[in-house]
């Protein structure tokens, strides 16, 4: 139905343990997105889950920056959920742009 991935689940759930798992996976695809264009980063910032969205930000193989179909992106969709200590670890990364804005 949402086309989700098991690490999109446990990034949305924010189960630190099962991410790592996954992400020591070679089958795993950590940027792949639901069907509403999320990738499991967007769903553990939407979340608040900032461990979670740590161990992504940590990976060359995810965009800390990625709209979603709705142009959101994760620091927004973070932001929009009063996670501030989340939406504030996105603006460390050199490649993700704090002022892009929603589309």
């Amino acid at each position: 139905m949402w086309n989700r991935t098991p690490i999109s689940w446990a990034a949305r759930d924010g189960h630190e343990a099962t991410v790592k798992l996954l992400l020591g996976r070679e089958d795993v695809s950590p940027d792949r997105p639901d069907c509403y264009g999320r990738a499991p980063i967007s769903l553990a910032a939407k979340n608040g889950n900032g461990e979670v969205v740590k161990l992504f930000l940590g990976r060359k193989d995810v965009n800390p920056d990625r709209p979603d179909k709705g142009g959101r992106n994760p620091k927004s969709w973070a932001a929009e959920n009063r996670h501030e200590a989340v939406a504030q670890l996105f603006d460390g990364p050199k490649d993700v742009n704090p002022d892009r804005p929603d589309v």
